[in-house]
């Protein structure tokens, strides 16, 4: 009987993240790689993976930070590794550790190329960490029971995960007797969030970070409100202004057709959507995620859309432009699953909860020149309804509290080192980032051109000569840390033997 109302509880969950997803209630979702039910990547068992890649778990600990006895509860944590380049700990080689994100290692280790690219460059030991509460690493034996109430939830964050990552990368470096091995995290997106904290929280685990597309400063009002769709405008309008002003226009004609009689059927056959919608809202908000996934991810570039629907304009009115615009961004369809974007996933339900309880960015638009219309985030309505849902009130300013933001330059200068901060500047989300660099080592490496962890993807032939220019960049800078690292511990090394010994 118990089952059956988990299982009811985690129904009722579904619906109600699915309901909040078609209101005002929208923050960009993040991740390395765009995610949609149909470009999502198959789920591949670790017998699939790539030969050099070993699988193991790691116990590891629910509650890092407290003694009550259920604290000491304990989870299967899934880590990956891939020793095929490393130099081994006699020659201190390095060790390469990505933090896992809001989704399953599973597909993040085909989408991040940074690792196995460079590793034979560094001769270094390849570690993937998944996030808990993500994949198969979900504390309470199924993602049911541990999203199930505000108690289970309540081990779901980041300060968590950044435990768990310490805890597994010294239990690596004990496994490979690699004590003066150092470690160097890589993460994108939320993942490069964690790597910069981590960098800051666990120095003496991590020599360095490279944090991509990590968007650090989108809150507590430190980074503008309306940023990362004035991005996305601007990259459509540098496309084409055409473009621009009929995506622009299209807002006000949907409402004006959907206000007329039989307004959102005509709407439903013009747009071929898979169930006929019940608010103008549903098809505004999915074609705000074609165009924001678009802007974030170039998949597909912006360029693509643009060229549809201004090739469109003299054989069809507006509306007719912005679905040729649909065709080129989701491919010709029998029908278009409005929905797309919003169902709930495991990473889907993982990312709201972590979106209403500590990672809260003030996502909105409500500049005059933007090609949306205005929504300013308006954050009692934002509490108000993740209290709705989950019983809790969200922390925004816990964020910049535990980790930092307010005053970065200041604060960073004399206190923090070696951390990477990469963006595209065609990114949205590089509205949140650390765009110009603090010290020596604290470095912004951009290009104009980048979208969203594209340095972090995996090398092609056809990469333009900025992206590798960008990777180049970054593997100097860590190449610098590694070799200021190994004079230093060799010239401690150095020490120890010229001390002079005790006398007796």
């Amino acid at each position: 009987m118990a089952s059956i109302i988990h299982s009811f509880e985690w129904l009722s969950l579904f619906f109600l993240i699915t309901s909040l997803c078609s209101s005002a209630f929208k923050i960009p979702r993040l991740g390395t790689v765009r995610r949609s039910i149909e470009r999502s990547p198959q789920t591949m068992s670790s017998s699939q993976f790539p030969e050099d890649i070993e699988t193991f778990y790691y116990t590891q600990r629910l509650d890092h930070f407290n003694y009550r006895p259920d604290s000491y509860t304990t989870f299967q944590q899934r880590y990956m590794i891939n020793s095929k380049y490393w130099g081994g700990a006699k020659l201190n080689a390095p060790i390469f550790a990505f933090f896992g994100a809001e989704e399953s290692m599973d597909d993040a280790i085909y989408y991040i190329g940074f690792l196995r690219d460079k590793a034979p460059h560094f001769n270094a030991l390849n570690v993937y960490i998944e996030h808990r509460y993500y994949g198969k690493s979900i504390p309470f034996g199924s993602s049911e029971e541990a999203m199930r109430n505000a108690s289970t939830r309540g081990y779901f964050n980041s300060a968590q995960a950044l435990a768990d990552y310490a805890a597994v990368l010294l239990h690596i470096k004990k496994t490979f007797s690699a004590q003066n091995s150092p470690i160097i995290v890589i993460g994108g997106s939320y993942g490069g969030m964690l790597a910069s904290w981590f960098r800051l929280k666990y120095p003496h685990i991590a020599l360095g970070a490279l944090a991509s597309s990590a968007p650090i400063l989108y809150f507590n009002g430190i980074a503008p409100q309306a940023g990362y769709y004035h991005v996305v405008t601007n990259d459509f309008k540098e496309t084409s202004e055409s473009c621009y002003q009929t995506i622009r226009k299209s807002w006000s004609e949907i409402k004006r057709v959907a206000k007329n009689l039989n307004g959102l059927s005509i709407l439903s056959k013009r747009f071929k959507t898979c169930k006929k919608l019940s608010k103008s809202f549903e098809l505004e908000d999915y074609l705000d995620s074609i165009y924001t996934g678009a802007a974030q991810y170039n998949d597909p570039p912006v360029n693509v859309i643009c060229d549809a629907i201004d090739a469109a304009a003299k054989k069809t009115d507006v509306l007719g432009q912005i679905f040729e615009g649909v065709i080129a961004s989701m491919q010709n369809r029998t029908c278009y699953d409005i929905d797309e974007f919003n169902h709930p996933t495991q990473s889907g339900l993982g990312w709201r909860w972590q979106t209403c309880s500590e990672i809260v960015m003030p996502i909105g638009h409500d500049r005059s020149d933007s090609m949306f219309l205005p929504a300013p985030f308006d954050m009692k309505e934002y509490v108000n309804k993740c209290s709705n849902l989950y019983g809790v009130l969200p922390q925004p300013h816990w964020v910049t509290t535990y980790y930092g933001g307010q005053d970065l330059k200041l604060v960073l200068y004399k206190f923090a080192s070696n951390i990477i901060f990469s963006n595209g500047l065609r990114d949205p989300y590089s509205s949140g980032g650390v765009l110009e660099s603090i010290s020596n080592s604290l470095i912004a490496v951009s290009s104009v051109n980048g979208s969203h962890c594209e340095d972090i993807h995996p090398e092609k032939p056809s990469d333009p000569q900025w992206l590798i220019s960008m990777r180049n960049t970054e593997v100097k800078i860590i190449k610098r840390w590694i070799e200021d690292y190994e004079a230093d511990l060799a010239l401690i090394k150095y020490k120890k033997v010229q001390a002079p010994k005790p006398q007796n």
